[in-house]
């Protein structure tokens, strides 16, 4: 949707009032279906993370926990991102090329930090739902509510609409056959993404500094890696559909 709204060169005020309008829409629906949960899953969380008439009494130290580590990610990621581009423009890079390099890690760093915690304790559904849900509301908080703020909306360049949108769109796309597989991220799919990220940059880092290697980096990516990755992706979602699938309790 965002990659269709910014087709125009901008997102414009009324497309950032749509983003937000579909925000509520979604938060709406994901509490709703939450309470619609299969009994046998509500009994499973019980279990599992029932909360004692102790740790009940202490849900102001918890609010408060959470309050203080926000306000410190909020610090912390200000002092990275500030710092990290004073370095980038010293460097000479565009600021395209800050924003979706620097600044994306530096505010990401949150959601990673947090999704690995999640992941070390075993709660793997806040580990998943973290990263899912920071790329939901970036797209329809972040983009939609600048959008409507700006007087003229929030111009897309050519560069972000030709290529950054479709491979944001395509890591989407490419997300569907890993989870679907199994019902979990594999080791090698892990890496099979981080190695694509390292990929990304290399190529606009490449890009930006106009370098020699640039033809023959973007055509291995091309003729060879993406497609290799496809048929392999094709495959997994193949294998994960012709499954048979567990029955239910």
């Amino acid at each position: 949707l965002v990659y269709g709204l910014a087709w125009d060169g901008q997102v414009s005020r009324g497309e950032g009032g749509l983003l937000l309008g579909l925000l509520g829409a979604y938060v709406w629906l994901a509490l709703r279906l939450s309470r619609r949960e299969n009994p046998v899953v509500n009994r499973e969380y019980a279990q599992e993370y029932g909360v004692s008439p102790a740790e009940a009494r202490r849900w102001p130290a918890h609010l408060g926990q959470v309050a203080g580590g926000v306000v410190l990610l909020v610090i912390g990621a200000g002092w990275l991102v500030e710092g990290a581009t004073q370095i980038a423009r010293w460097l000479g890079l565009s600021e395209l090329v800050i924003g979706l390099t620097i600044v994306a890690v530096g505010t990401s760093l949150p959601e990673l930090a947090t999704s690995l915690v999640a992941a070390r304790r075993g709660e793997r559904d806040i580990a998943v739902g973290n990263a899912v849900g920071s790329n939901i509301f970036n797209l329809l908080s972040v983009l939609g509510l600048t959008a409507l703020v700006a007087p003229a909306g929030v111009p897309v360049s050519a560069a972000a609409l030709h290529f950054d949108l479709p491979v944001m769109t395509a890591v989407a796309v490419a997300c569907l056959p890993v989870f679907a597989n199994g019902y979990r991220i594999a080791r090698w799919e892990g890496a099979l993404f981080v190695g694509y990220y390292a990929a990304y940059l290399g190529y606009l880092l490449l890009n930006a500094a106009g370098h020699a290697a640039l033809p023959l980096f973007s055509a291995v990516m091309g003729w060879f890696v993406l497609p290799l990755t496809a048929v392999t992706l094709g495959v997994i979602l193949f294998r994960s559909w012709s499954a048979p699938r567990p029955a239910a309790e």
